[in-house]
């Protein structure tokens, strides 16, 4: 089996997904079928000129996931807000 070759966009798009949508190195491969390894060595390469640092921004990467964490929290609570209305709403004299 010979080695798979991808274009400077491909591996541009997979270094995009990582820096700027918040995806991580292996969510990133798995959805574009390539090796996890592959996307870090892009990511070495092509970072800066993505607008990143090869090794990522660990201040954007602490703020997306406090936020998904937060988002996580808020989402639990207003099921439980719906929840609680509705059972009060019921047993109203």
């Amino acid at each position: 089996m010979g080695r798979r070759m991808y274009s400077r966009e491909f591996k541009v798009s997979a270094v995009k997904l990582v820096n700027q949508q918040g995806y991580t190195v292996v969510e990133a491969a798995k959805s574009l079928g390539v090796d996890a390894a592959s996307i870090r060595n892009w990511l070495k390469k092509f970072g800066a000129e993505v607008g990143v640092s090869a090794s990522g921004d660990s201040a954007l990467r602490a703020e997306l996931r406090r936020l998904r964490e937060e988002n996580k929290r808020l989402l639990m609570e207003r099921e439980i807000l719906k929840k609680a209305t509705a059972f009060f709403a019921k047993h109203q004299p």
